[in-house]
């Protein structure tokens, strides 16, 4: 007992202490020491913001709202979404204006942008119903714009706008495919599909590349406002696989020549024949003799057949000029291309031929030609492939095809220029790279 009291009167004593100056201070402390306090009022008017937002130009503290079309949407849906008022106003405009005819048929996977004042008044809409055109070698956008006035009365107008080229790079690492990797990295699958075509030469992408795999890519983006429009061309790219070092770039010496992919060497990258003549198929027949499906007997069958569903498209495998277009007997309608020196290929039994194709047309290699079809001597849609050397049809999946040539001396040192300057983009890509996989690894 005699313990707890002690310990109480420490406590009594402590409090003591602490609480008796804080009382002296206030008690000795004049309020008129003290700085005085003011209050200040004043009135100040209240803006008119209708007015002012729907009087002014549409950039002026809009709130903008933006959504993707989706399948089953109505033009009602859409602006209640975006939280739009005067609905049944906005309508009856559409629905009487002949300038608004584009916004009537509502394509899923469009862009609406929508900007409100602070009641949820429109200001103006915008309905990108054409994001990308090619306007010879120029792509622009196109859309309809509903705006609004200070007496909410509206217009309607559509605008045509060019886009604007942006530079991307990227790198990555393959962790189980490349389409993952350039996922993951943000580069659009239109630029990944590039990027295996451009080194399908040198790499057989379905088996060649293994897990941690890189690649770097300088690549061209179409954009307009900061919309995205659709990708560009790869400019430049390095891919490292199994420790071998595969790069490209792309020339045209200014607009110059012809442009084309190269790799740092100045090897041109384009076959001068593909493969295939159809991107997705199988072989059915090859070259050589063989029991005539239809007659039933031993001819010699003098190309490849290649299986695809009908329509399936076709592709010329080398530029060259258009010898032939049209129906001829067994091959029905069949497309005869004459290329450089005495090379020749035939594409037969097409369901139909593109338009653009007819005689001494020019056409580039992997240009559409037709589609697959079973016109002619045909059991099935299926592609009968002729190449042929001085007009005589060899075998095109075992002869030895011309390589492409090389960047020519005249105009050397601007392609030198050229690869230099990407391998100095590509030297900081990758030393980037290698403080990514760094960070990464030390996770």
């Amino acid at each position: 007992m005699n313990i707890f009291l002690r310990r109480l009167i420490s406590i009594i004593i402590l409090f003591a202490l602490c609480v008796a100056p804080l009382y002296m201070f206030k008690r000795n402390t004049n309020k008129s020491d003290l700085p005085q306090s003011k209050i200040l009022r004043s009135e100040q008017p209240l803006l008119d913001y209708d007015y002012r937002l729907l009087d002014t130009s549409d950039d002026i503290f809009p709130y903008i709202n933006e959504t993707i079309i989706k399948k089953g949407d109505t033009l009602r849906s859409i602006l209640q979404r975006l939280r739009v008022k005067n609905l049944e106003k906005i309508q009856n405009f559409i629905t009487k204006n002949p300038e608004t005819n584009s916004i009537r048929k509502l394509l899923p996977g469009r862009q609406i942008q929508v900007a409100t004042d602070l009641h949820g008044n429109m200001i103006w809409l915008r309905y990108l119903h054409t994001p990308y055109c090619d306007n010879s070698g120029q792509i622009i956008c196109k859309y309809l714009q509903i705006s609004s006035n200070k007496e909410h009365s509206y217009s309607a107008y559509e605008k045509t706008n060019y886009s604007e080229k942006q530079i991307r790079v990227a790198f990555g690492v393959i962790k189980s495919s490349l389409f993952e990797a350039t996922e993951q990295a943000g580069i659009p699958n239109f630029i990944t599909i590039q990027m295996t075509n451009i080194l399908s030469t040198k790499l057989d992408f379905p088996r060649d590349i293994r897990i941690g795999d890189q690649f770097r890519v300088i690549y061209e983006l179409q954009m307009y406002d900061g919309l995205y429009l659709g990708s560009g061309k790869v400019l430049a790219i390095e891919f490292k696989s199994t420790d071998k070092m595969h790069n490209a770039i792309w020339f045209d010496n200014d607009r110059k020549i012809e442009g084309g992919y190269y790799n740092f060497n100045g090897d041109s990258l384009k076959k001068t024949f593909l493969n295939s003549a159809i991107k997705f198929s199988r072989i059915s027949s090859r070259f050589g003799k063989r029991i005539h499906p239809i007659r039933k007997t031993l001819v010699d069958h003098k190309g490849v057949d290649y299986v695809a569903p009908a329509g399936t498209p076709i592709y010329a495998t080398a530029d060259g000029i258009v010898e032939f277009s049209g129906w001829q007997n067994g091959y029905g309608k069949v497309v005869i291309l004459k290329h450089f020196n005495k090379y020749s290929t035939l594409y037969a039994h097409q369901s139909r031929i593109d338009p653009k194709i007819h005689k001494g047309k020019k056409v580039s290699q992997g240009q559409l030609i037709g589609y697959v079809g079973s016109t002619g001597w045909a059991t099935g849609p299926h592609l009968h492939y002729e190449l042929r050397i001085n007009n005589k049809p060899v075998d095109p999946l075992s002869i030895k095809l011309p390589t492409s040539k090389k960047i020519d001396a005249s105009i050397q040192n601007n392609f030198n220029n050229k690869v230099e300057y990407y391998k100095e983009q590509m030297r900081f890509l990758e030393k980037l790279q290698s403080e990514s996989i760094k960070i990464s690894y030390s996770k």
